[in-house]
């Protein structure tokens, strides 16, 4: 073997391993940076929907908190004003973040990020509260409706 061939291996070889280290490291990082992105959620939420509209749309529904092990009865309501036409029912799924004591879930909810839509009528949504209580929920639609626009969604725990 000639030196410049034993020298081109070694070449190559210690590029591998660099390469190598340097995916590895990324691949780490990248793990450690979604942790940290992904707080540890409050609690859970669980809802189905029923909407109804032509131009202006109503809708209501109930659900469920789960928080600090214990289950809390909700009442789900709303309105929409837009191109809100058709009938159906939706059920979400999903986390809750910043509650501090059951009754933080209370409010009107706005979207926060933007939501996408999944294959099969399927939805993600990420909404908060005047309080800072974020939910971040997925769901599947079922029914005729251009679309079920979560923002504008009023919780309330039941008594």
């Amino acid at each position: 073997m000639t030196e410049s061939n034993t020298t081109r291996r070694g070449f190559v070889t210690a590029a591998a391993a660099v390469a190598t280290v340097a995916a590895t490291s990324a691949a780490t990082a990248q793990t450690a940076a979604t942790a940290q992105a992904s707080p540890k959620h409050d609690g859970q939420i669980d809802f189905s929907l029923f909407r109804v509209g032509f131009i202006i749309g109503g809708g209501g529904g109930s659900g469920t908190l789960t928080f600090k092990d214990h289950g809390y009865p909700l009442t789900i309501g709303g309105i929409s004003l837009g191109a809100t036409i058709g009938v159906a029912r939706a059920e979400f799924v999903g986390e809750v973040y910043n509650l501090k004591q059951a009754s933080d879930i209370e409010g009107t909810y706005t979207a926060v990020g933007a939501s996408a839509a999944l294959a099969g009528g399927g939805a993600v949504a990420e909404l908060e509260n005047s309080r800072g209580v974020r939910l971040r929920v997925s769901g599947r639609q079922i029914g005729l409706m251009v679309s079920i626009d979560l923002s504008g969604l009023q919780v309330r725990l039941r008594n």
